[in-house]
């Protein structure tokens, strides 16, 4: 469950902050600290980062980034958000150059891994935020149910089972991971 404190952040406090060894992002200039993600949660991200990165590496498509990497995707009040492992295309990055700090904007690719103390709410609500500031699609993971909703711009959403084949034909053509390999 995250914890949430009342008065207001901008990004650049939320990039000074002293390490605390939490996990923050900040939400409509709220600071949100949750506790460190779990073992399960971190072998599934790190397994779908694996994947991505070395596909996108061999491909020169642009850069996978790491679990907790900050996306500043609205400003006044801010909003920096973190997904578990994410895509930006090397066009975008070239426009835009290497930030020290967050990237300015949504990932093209956005995917939550979904903890166990994670409610449905504080998970549609990343979702929804990640589509408004313009990602093409997000992932949620669920190792519970073992499945892979994908969310695109459009609205649709498609969930996957883990007999299921994950692909990103528009933004990764050629890639593809088995569900069933995300999961422990």
């Amino acid at each position: 469950m995250a914890h949430i404190t009342a008065s207001r952040m901008t990004a650049e406090e939320l990039l000074h902050l002293p390490e605390d060894h939490q996990r923050h992002e900040l939400i409509r200039g709220v600071l949100t600290t949750m506790p460190p993600a779990g073992f399960e949660h971190g072998a599934v991200a790190v397994r779908l980062a694996s994947s991505l990165h070395a596909f996108v590496r061999a491909q020169g498509l642009g850069l996978v980034l790491a679990a907790e990497t900050g996306f500043k995707i609205a400003a006044d009040p801010d909003t920096v958000r973190a997904p578990d492992a994410a895509f930006v295309r090397k066009e975008r990055i070239a426009a835009l150059g290497i930030p020290r700090g967050y990237f300015p904007g949504a990932p093209d690719l956005a995917a939550e891994v979904v903890s166990p103390d994670d409610t449905t709410r504080e998970v549609r609500e990343k979702v929804e935020d990640w589509i408004q500031a313009g990602a093409a699609v997000v992932w949620v993971i669920d190792p519970r149910a073992r499945t892979v909703s994908i969310h695109d711009r459009a609205g649709s959403v498609t969930t996957l089972d883990e007999t299921a084949v994950l692909t990103a034909r528009e933004l990764l053509p050629g890639w593809s991971c088995e569900v069933s390999a995300l999961f422990l």
